[in-house]
């Protein structure tokens, strides 16, 4: 892989606490700093498609992630979303022809100093770049078919279907 093309959705992995609030809101994406503070060894694009909780996606929502993946030149496409409804979106992704995609996310807010993350960024861009064209879940140092995969909200970890 010499490219990747990343697609931000918003979720956990981007939102920030606002004191003045007191509540967390989707900020800018986290991915494009943290990829170039570790100096990656690939060029990347962000598209900034949306910044929404996962759970107030519609299927409108969908279809443009679906179609905004479709249209790019790049093989490799990692989306950074929330996590409640990751599994949704990637099977609305399923048979896009020609293209690794990979869905990961975070528990936590990326920057938080105990957030998941960077270690689910590095294990989607690893299985974005080993992995047979179609479509994964990567969290929690597994990758996931989105077909045999469900989040345990209870738990608040991905467990198979």
């Amino acid at each position: 892989m010499r490219h990747l093309t990343i697609v931000t959705t918003g979720g956990t992995i981007d939102k920030i606490y606002f004191d003045d609030l007191s509540t967390y809101q989707i900020g800018e994406p986290e991915i494009g700093r943290i990829l170039t503070s570790f100096g990656v060894g690939f060029s990347f694009n962000v598209i900034a498609l949306m910044r929404k909780d996962s759970l107030h996606l519609t299927d409108d929502d969908r279809e443009l992630i679906r179609r905004t993946v479709a249209e790019q030149p790049a093989e490799h496409v990692l989306i950074t979303h929330g996590t409640d409804t990751m599994v949704d979106t990637a099977k609305v992704l399923a048979n896009i022809p020609g293209k690794t995609i990979v869905l990961t996310g975070a528990l936590n807010p990326a920057r938080f100093q105990q957030s998941d993350a960077v270690f689910n960024i590095g294990c989607a861009i690893g299985a974005v770049q080993m992995a047979p064209a179609g479509v994964y879940i990567a969290m929690s140092g597994l990758v996931w078919d989105p077909f045999k995969v469900r989040k345990n909200r209870d738990a608040n970890r991905f467990e198979p279907a």
